[in-house]
């Protein structure tokens, strides 16, 4: 019983550790694809709409790694392979989804992001965001 415990302890901070990477790596994605530093635009500028952006990212990088924990909880490496590999899939077709958008829609979307105004366009930007990673969490279960 303890035994169980402890190795479903050292598992969580497995996950944890690996889940906080890929939301770092999801942090850095959204840095690249908005111009200037994110870091500066949310934190200094106070710029809504990288927020935003930033909080679509890291709640479907979240869900990602919560929906391959939980279907593979029964096998350690599987579980752990599994979020290693979704997470970065996520990662590669939530900025698929970011260069999609930017496409279909005039200007440059990286630009709306960045602009000190609230804009309509920082809402779409995150729901295409975090519905690409729910396509993910689909394909995992």
């Amino acid at each position: 019983m303890l035994e169980d415990l402890l190795s479903g302890a050292w598992q969580s901070v497995v996950f944890g550790v690996v889940g906080v990477g890929l939301m770092a790596a999801g942090f850095g994605l959204v840095d690249l694809l908005t111009p200037g530093k994110l870091r500066e635009l949310i934190w200094v500028r106070r710029n809504a709409n990288a927020g935003l952006l930033l909080a679509a990212n890291q709640l479907g990088i979240a869900g990602i790694v919560f929906t391959a924990v939980l279907t593979s909880y029964d096998d350690f490496g599987k579980g752990l392979a599994s979020t290693i590999i979704f997470g970065l899939i996520g990662l590669l077709i939530m900025a698929l989804a970011f260069f999609v958008l930017d496409l279909l829609t005039p200007g440059k979307l990286g630009e709306v992001i960045c602009s000190e105004e609230p804009h309509p366009a920082a809402w779409a930007s995150a729901a295409t965001h975090f519905g690409a990673a729910l396509i993910v969490c689909a394909c995992i279960a």
